[in-house]
C-alpha cells in the first residue's frame, strides 16, 4: 500500500506492517515513527528475501548475510541473519557438513581444497574442521582420489605430457604431491625414466 505524507513523499508498505502499526487513511504519524514504520517494512522484505533464497538452498550466515547485504542494510541484515539463525533455518554446522559431503564425496577435492571452497563461504575454521573430520583417514584418501585417477586421468597417463597435465589437474583439486605420487605410482609409468 502507498502511505503519502502531507510534503507529497511516498512510501510503499506492505499491509502486514500496516496493520501491525494500525494505520489509517487521514492518520497523523509523527516523524519518529514513520522511520520506525520504514525499517519494519525493510526488515519484512529482507526475511521475505532471505526465505526465497533459504527454499532454493541452504546458505551460511555469511553468504546469506552478504546476498542480502547488496539490497539492506547492514543493521537489517544482520538482524534477519540472527533471527534465522536462532530459529535454525540457517545453521553453519549442517551447512558445512553437508557441503563437505558434496565436497569430498561428488567434487572428489582434496583436503586442501575443500578446506578452501568452505572458507570462502564463511564458514570459521573449527565449524570447518569438524565437517572435514570424517574425511581425515588417509586410507579414505587415497581411495578417493585413486578412484578419480582410474575413472578420470588414468587416460592420459600414456606419456610424460599427459603425466604432467593430470599431476597439475589433482593439484589443482587441492590433493599434495605426495598423495598424488602415492597414487601415480600404482601405474606402470615407464616414461620417467626418459628424461
Amino acid at each position: 500500500m502507498c502511505v503519502i505524507f502531507d510534503n507529497g513523499s511516498r512510501i510503499y508498505i506492505h499491509s502486514s506492517v500496516l496493520s501491525e502499526y494500525n494505520l489509517k487513511e487521514g492518520m497523523n504519524v509523527p516523524t519518529e515513527a514513520v522511520k520506525e514504520i520504514a525499517e519494519a517494512n525493510e526488515y519484512r522484505k529482507a526475511r521475505e528475501r532471505a526465505l526465497y533464497l533459504l527454499d532454493g538452498r541452504d546458505y551460511s550466515f555469511a553468504e546469506l548475510y552478504e546476498k542480502l547485504e547488496a539490497s539492506y542494510s547492514e543493521e537489517i541484515c544482520m538482524e534477519v541473519c540472527k533471527k534465522l539463525a536462532e530459529m535454525r533455518l540457517i545453521d553453519d554446522r549442517r551447512y558445512a557438513e553437508a557441503r563437505a559431503r558434496e565436497l569430498f564425496e561428488v567434487k572428489r577435492l582434496g583436503m586442501f581444497r575443500a578446506k578452501q571452497e568452505l572458507r570462502r563461504r564463511g564458514l570459521s575454521d573449527s565449524i570447518i574442521e569438524e565437517a572435514v573430520a570424517p574425511y581425515e583417514d588417509e586410507e579414505d584418501a587415497f581411495a578417493r582420489l585413486e578412484q578419480l585417477v582410474e575413472r578420470k586421468y588414468e587416460r592420459y597417463l600414456t606419456d610424460e605430457k599427459g603425466m604432467k597435465k593430470v599431476k597439475s589437474a589433482l593439484l589443482r583439486l587441492g590433493y599434495s604431491y605426495g598423495e598424488i605420487n602415492a597414487v601415480l605410482d600404482l601405474y606402470d609409468l615407464d616414461f620417467d625414466a626418459e628424461e
